[in-house]
């Protein structure tokens, strides 16, 4: 009992290293990983090496592919350029159990013991925190690895009966022993949610001698399978392009498991002479004394390493049929979801790190924004319907109206919905540890969403003032007011229009003054207009209660514009 659960604490170690490794390296690149990213997939081919580099640094294919989703989802990166970076995080995951390899057939306990010596001092040190962050990481990750060699031995399960009477069931020559294995790993990676534990215990099960090398490569197989049904499952939540990337992730490792399947015992004949023959000429008298069974833990991380880069370099030729057959399977929704609650880029359980969490959240607020000018164009339309004169009867002139003020009506629920949700999500995230710079940007957002929830709060009261208006037979604005309500409207839309710009690029290229430009323009206009109408009043031009209402929405266009304001600022970070 005590053994096992030494080794579900090395797994568990192991885990955790690697956890908080990729955390760590992300916290150090921050942004600059993302505009790599972005920037480095001009080809398909670019595209795959950077998915492999950026994967093989962070240690972690699960952030890979979520940045390259969050692009996709932006539009910065076509859905074939995505493909191309997935693939990419396939190659780069292999990197994984090369270190795993060398953790279990070589003594690196003193390295773990280094690494958490340095962590620790430049943890305390805060400008080198992240680099500690990930020596410590790195430590824990060493230090499961070598907790689970030492258990592995100490269980000696190559000389235990009970295991070996086990796997002796299992004819290794038949594919029926390979389909039960492959379907193993699968369900086991899909259980624990990690690649990497499933990996290390078949390392420890084939570098015991308990499992054939055969079975413990059809583990492997079943893991690359079992770790995409876990972001399916994650991203039916999701957007379109969320789930054809997640789909395109699941065909390149099913087509590959297929085409292996094929050849699955040359394959592995071959890979086993290869790595006998470079260990013996190429690494000498270390691997050539290296005993058969810790030889095969290098050829279970060079059978995966095999296995994708060719299953990659046959399917990069590919990408555009593989892009109209995940578009072909998955379509996109025919319903308005705009008429319905729904967040498109924040989805529970697909955000894995709190720095790629804050990316997903920035894109949805970008589309509250949008969310929010559309409804203030509802609410333009709104006045021009209370203003209407054609020819259509009265009872369908109001039968519209109506229509479209219980659609501003919803977009104002929507509103409060969004700010609650995504306000709960960065709350959530800040519980993390976090870069300073995460932390601002957080302490940011959190007011962007207020803000934006009050620009839904102006467009609301807007239109239940011309509602109120308009429910009022009697009496209309005259030709002036509607003028003038259209031209501060006009205006109150093109600080709407900067907003978005500028939450939709680089601050770095947005000139603020064009907000503030705008605002002024529209402070003037109001005050320009409020003493135009005590002269109107004055001059019996119109009643004093519809120069009221008319003072109203006036008032609340401007108030929106402070509300537009507060947002570029909290972008900008000038306040």
């Amino acid at each position: 009992m005590v053994t096992l659960f030494t080794m579900l604490g090395s797994l568990a170690l192991l885990m955790f290293g690697m956890k908080s490794m990729s955390e760590a390296l992300q916290k150090m690149a921050g942004p600059q990983l993302r505009h790599a990213l972005g920037a480095m997939t001009s080809n398909r081919f670019t595209g795959l090496l950077t998915g492999s580099i950026v994967t093989a640094s962070v240690q972690s294919s699960t952030a890979t592919t979520v940045m390259t989703v969050s692009f996709v989802n932006a539009g910065l990166l076509t859905l074939a350029q995505a493909i191309s970076v997935i693939m990419g995080a396939n190659i780069g995951t292999t990197f994984t159990a090369w270190i795993m390899a060398l953790g279990s057939s070589f003594d690196i306990s003193i390295v773990s013991y280094i690494g958490f010596f340095l962590g620790i001092i430049m943890i305390y040190m805060k400008k080198h925190r992240y680099v500690g962050d990930f020596l410590f990481g790195l430590g824990l990750l060493l230090l499961g690895l070598t907790t689970l060699r030492l258990t592995g031995q100490a269980m000696d399960l190559g000389h235990n009966p009970d295991v070996l009477k086990f796997f002796e069931s299992f004819p290794t020559d038949s594919y029926l022993t390979i389909l039960v294995f492959l379907l193993l790993g699968g369900v086991l990676t899909f259980c624990v949610q990690s690649s990497a534990a499933v990996m290390a215990i078949t390392m420890l099960l084939c570098g015991s001698g308990a499992m054939p090398i055969y079975m413990g490569i059809a583990l492997v197989l079943g893991e690359n399978i079992g770790t995409t049904i876990t972001s399916n499952l994650a991203a039916l939540s999701a957007n379109t392009q969320a789930r054809r990337a997640a789909l395109a992730h699941m065909f390149f490792n099913v087509f590959g498991v297929i085409w292996i399947l094929t050849v699955f015992y040359w394959f592995v004949d071959g890979i086993v002479w290869a790595v006998d023959y470079v260990g013996t000429n190429a690494l000498h008298q270390d691997m050539a004394n290296m005993s058969t069974d810790k030889k095969l833990t290098f050829t279970l991380a060079a059978f995966h390493s095999g296995f994708n880069i060719i299953n990659a370099s046959i399917l990069i030729w590919f990408i555009p049929q593989i892009e109209k057959f995940v578009c072909w399977v998955i379509k996109p929704k025919k319903v308005d979801e705009e008429e319905d609650f729904r967040l498109h880029f924040i989805t529970a359980g697909f955000m894995k790190t709190p720095e790629l969490s804050v990316l997903e959240a920035q894109k949805e607020i970008r589309a509250f924004g949008q969310r929010m000018q559309r409804m203030f164009s509802m609410v333009q339309d709104l006045l021009n319907m209370s203003s209407s004169t054609t020819n259509k009867n009265k009872k369908d002139n109001e039968s519209e109206f109506n229509k479209l003020f219980t659609r501003i009506e919803k977009y104002e629920s929507i509103s409060d919905n969004m700010e609650l949700e995504i306000a709960k999500y960065l709350e959530s995230v800040s519980d993390a540890h976090l870069s300073d710079e995460t932390k601002a940007k957080i302490r940011a957002m959190l007011r962007e969403v207020s803000e934006l929830e009050s620009i839904g709060d102006s467009c609301f009261n807007m239109a239940r003032t011309i509602n109120r208006k308009f429910s009022d037979k009697k009496d209309h604005f005259i030709e002036n007011q509607y003028n003038h309500l259209h031209q501060m409207m006009g205006l109150t839309d093109q600080a709407l229009t900067q907003m978005n710009q500028l939450m939709s690029g680089r601050k770095e290229s947005y000139d603020v003054n064009r907000t503030f430009n705008i605002e002024n323009e529209i402070n003037n206009y109001r005050n320009q207009l409020k003493a135009q109408n005590i002269i109107d009043v004055n001059n019996h031009a119109y009643t004093y209660a519809e120069g009221t209402i008319y003072i109203d929405l006036i008032n609340e266009c401007e108030k929106l514009g402070d509300y537009v304001v507060n947002v570029v600022e909290a972008r900008m970070g000038l306040r």
